[in-house]
């Protein structure tokens, strides 16, 4: 049973008759007695609303504008945190990240809220989301959760906003991938500081170019133009980005400083060139340009300048009397030797298949020759001369031959050295040294023998002749 029920309970029982003390500075008073119920109805009520009271958290969105939003234009995402009691703390708001976008959050700068909804009072505070789309397309925002601690809750709370979408179309006059500025007013001015006067070579010259829009982010303003000029040495400093406001935190604008400075290398006249910025103007809605104007100078010469970094003197210091020079006959020949390498480098694979087929070929080759005819040639007067000697490889060579070719059939000498060599006097030494002086004699009968033609009649038993009973 609560706290408030017992109450309650106690409060229902009649009322008792009789005195109560009540305690007045250090004393007893006695007073008259009256109903408990009467003095328990102000606790009683206190309770109950306490009890009913419950600390609410209520998000609520929009866009502005809602509509006609293009590329490079501003729109403003309005989160309002509201509550019926009070917050005890600030809000923690969560990131917004959208793709093809530029998102600046909000600064900590609030708008307080006093809004009544359903017949009931609540008090907030309005944080707005700077958006500026950079692509021709739909943008979905999700619902944004937010938690806050108001008065007379014990944890803190948190509600989400309602997800919304917008899309961005193209200004006309801007190409797609073109910086595109969108502004209600655009101011562009540019500063000059000269580091000496009269300049003279080794001098230096600063241009500062001041970009200032109405009603657009600092992030998205286009980057000027700092061409290099001849006769002039360029060194460009980081560029300063900040918002513009009304000195209470309200957003304004975007700024955009950048600095570039010149050292003069020759004497003469100079002309840092002109720098046109083209933007849409909200208000009239048509395109604009915004420019600066050209900046001519002369720069007389200067005998006493030298240059802060003397390569000759680095160079020396080196042990390097000059810089290396490559003609352009060398640089050609350079590039056709890195050419030829890289060829050389990719065509490994096929020339190694080359070599390999080549080596097959030759073993091939050398295993023909040494099973031919003309190889064991080449053998017979060796093993003529041999002690003992041998004729195997005339034998060999006879075999290889082919052709129906046969010893008998190589004319009367051969058949004197058989005989010789192996009759029933032999004379080997003899008949061997006629063998070597015809051998000559003997090629030439081999090359003219001829293998005998095959017989023009059929067999007259043939294998395959079928048989009759």
């Amino acid at each position: 049973m609560t706290l408030l029920d017992r109450v309650a309970l106690f409060a229902s029982k009649p009322a008792p008759t009789g005195e109560m003390h009540s305690i007045c500075g250090s004393g007893l008073a006695r007073e008259e007695a009256r109903p408990v119920t009467t003095k328990l109805c102000p606790l009683l009520l206190c309770l109950i609303s306490f009890q009913t009271l419950a600390a609410e958290l209520q998000i609520q969105s929009r866009l502005q504008p809602t509509d006609s939003i293009m590329v490079g234009s501003l729109v403003e995402l309005q989160l309002d945190v509201l509550t019926d009691t009070w917050f005890t703390d600030a809000p923690t708001l969560p990131d917004l990240k959208l793709n093809g976008a530029l998102v600046m959050p909000p600064n900590g700068h609030a708008q307080h809220l006093n809004q009544t909804i359903d017949g009931k009072s609540f008090s907030g505070m309005r944080y707005s989301y700077l958006i500026t789309p950079n692509l021709a397309q739909g943008f979905d925002i999700p619902a944004l959760t937010v938690r806050a601690t108001p008065a007379q809750a014990s944890t803190a709370l948190s509600a989400q906003s309602e997800p919304l979408h917008f899309s961005a179309t193209q200004p006309p006059g801007f190409s797609a991938g073109e910086a595109v500025l969108v502004a209600s007013g655009v101011r562009f001015t540019q500063k000059t500081i000269n580091s000496a006067t009269p300049l003279k070579v080794g001098d230096s010259l600063t241009r500062q170019l001041t970009l200032q829009a109405d009603g657009a982010l600092a992030m998205s303003l286009p980057v000027p133009t700092l061409a290099e000029v001849a006769g002039l040495s360029r060194y460009p400093k980081a560029p300063q980005v900040s918002a513009l406001d009304d000195g209470r935190g309200n957003f304004n604008g975007g700024q955009r400083i950048d600095t570039v400075t010149y050292r003069i290398d020759t004497e003469g006249s100079h002309t840092l060139p002109a720098i046109e910025v083209k933007w849409w103007d909200t208000g009239s809605q048509q395109t604009r340009t915004a420019q600066v104007p050209a900046i001519t100078f002369a720069a007389t010469a200067n005998s006493a300048y030298r240059p802060v970094f003397s390569i000759a003197e680095d160079l020396k210091k080196l042990g390097q009397q000059s810089r290396i020079h490559l003609s352009g006959h060398w640089l050609g020949w350079l590039a056709i030797l890195v050419i030829v390498s890289l060829l050389a480098y990719f065509a490994r694979p096929l020339i190694h298949r080359v070599w390999l087929g080549r080596q097959t070929r030759r073993q091939a080759r050398h295993a023909a020759w040494l099973q031919s005819a003309d190889c064991a040639w080449q053998q017979i007067p060796a093993q003529i001369e041999g002690r003992p000697a041998q004729l195997s490889a005339l034998y060999l060579w006879v075999r290889r031959r082919g052709k129906g070719l046969k010893l008998t059939n190589l004319g009367p000498r051969l058949q004197t050295l058989l005989r010789a060599c192996y009759g029933r006097a032999p004379t080997e030494d003899q008949a061997l040294s006629q063998l070597q002086q015809s051998l000559a004699t003997l090629h030439s009968q081999a090359e003219s023998h001829r293998a005998p033609a095959p017989p023009a009649l059929r067999p007259l038993n043939p294998v395959h002749e079928k048989e009759f009973p």
